[in-house]
């Protein structure tokens, strides 16, 4: 193999490929990339749960495989000089690297013994700008689960159903729902991804309106670029109907504008080095929110203006669930229902239902 890049195309497709690599594993192999030339020079990561496969534009003028340890090769090619590339595969797979006065040599892996990854049937398949499915993904992964008692909650649901598509994502505490109209008119499909899989789409996507090709098989997803391919096992099992636990009845509402309840709960949270034992309670009352929290550090109090219907009301939450969720939101006001003082709240758009997400409330002796 022989072939000739830029050093910018080639850190980038590292960069890319390197999410999928195993960084704890008994296999050499699964540790390295596999660099592929043939009509097309492509990068590969895979460790066995995610593969990540990116096509680097490249001079090709020798066909070839090889597998080179992702994090020397991955060092190596972020210092070299900003130029054009050698990358040649010589007898008992070593490796050159060349880059104006930069000659390396590493011993490569046979790419024989690198797992395939597969290629997956289009049966379900529907597309989407990177731009909107990047956004779908910031504003519901943070409720994904880390609990492996409860391994279909250490995914996000994606679901399609009546030209919807809906990304969900609950951790027993929270939840969080993203949808969107859709144009593609397959039939409905409903599948549960891993976070960590959609944590590293995030990272490769970019917020511009290129399309993204996304299908299914059985047990498996692709996420398709053009030039880049993410496939992944997908969780099985069946997710939680998440429709049946919003709730409908609401005791009180307010309108709020997102940055200054945001602002507001950040600089109580500032005062407790223990989120789970210290919660935030909401005072509703007359127009205004009172935001307080005493810990044995201090206490914080603060009021802001509200648009306010139904009863007053105390309630107490976990200060991380409401900076997760109004930190992506977009809206510059929100409106936030609450079920009673000791019910779940929902944080909404004033108008529509592209977001949702749901808050339990912590129990104290106010509420």
């Amino acid at each position: 193999m022989r072939v000739v890049c830029s050093k910018d195309n080639l850190m980038e497709g590292i960069n890319i490929t390197q999410k999928a690599v195993s960084s704890k594993t008994t296999l050499p192999i699964l540790e390295g990339i596999l660099l592929e030339a043939s009509d097309k020079f492509k990068l590969t990561g895979n460790d066995l749960e995610i593969g990540i496969e990116c096509i680097v534009e490249s001079d090709i003028q020798r066909t070839g495989s090889i597998v080179l340890n992702s994090r020397m090769f991955g060092d190596i090619v972020r210092r070299l000089p900003e130029s054009e590339v050698l990358i040649e595969v010589k007898d008992n797979n070593l490796v050159i690297i060349e880059c104006e006065n930069s000659h390396f040599e590493l011993k490569g892996i046979n790419a024989s013994g690198f797992p395939v990854i597969p290629e997956i049937n289009k049966n379900n398949t529907f597309t989407i700008s990177q731009k909107l499915l990047k956004d779908m993904i910031k504003q519901t992964l943070f409720a994904v689960s880390t609990d492996e008692n409860r391994p279909i909650l250490n995914g996000s649901l994606i679901e399609c159903k009546d030209n919807t598509l809906s990304f969900v994502s609950i951790d027993g505490y929270r939840m969080a729902l993203r949808s969107a109209a859709s144009d593609n008119e397959n039939q409905d499909f409903s599948v549960v991804v891993p976070g960590k899989t959609l944590n590293e789409i995030g990272k490769i996507l970019q917020p511009v309106d290129d399309e993204i090709t996304i299908y299914n098989s059985e047990n498996q997803i692709t996420f398709d670029m053009g030039n880049c391919r993410v496939v992944s096992r997908l969780i099985e099992g069946e997710y939680l109907n998440y429709r049946n636990l919003i709730p409908k009845d609401f005791e009180t509402k307010i309108k709020v504008r997102t940055k200054e309840l945001l602002s507001s709960v950040e600089r109580a949270s500032l005062i407790t080095m223990d989120e789970k034992r210290y919660s935030v309670k909401f005072s509703i009352d007359d127009e205004k929110i009172i935001i307080s929290l005493n810990t044995d550090m201090g206490a914080v109090r603060e009021e802001i203006r509200i648009d306010m219907t139904g009863s007053k009301m105390n309630i107490s939450f976990n200060p991380r669930y409401f900076i997760d969720a109004l930190k992506v939101i977009d809206d510059e006001e929100i409106e936030v229902k609450f079920t009673s003082n000791v019910g779940p709240c929902i944080l909404a758009p004033v108008d529509g239902d592209s977001y949702t997400y749901m808050i339990l409330p912590v129990r104290t002796r106010d509420n």
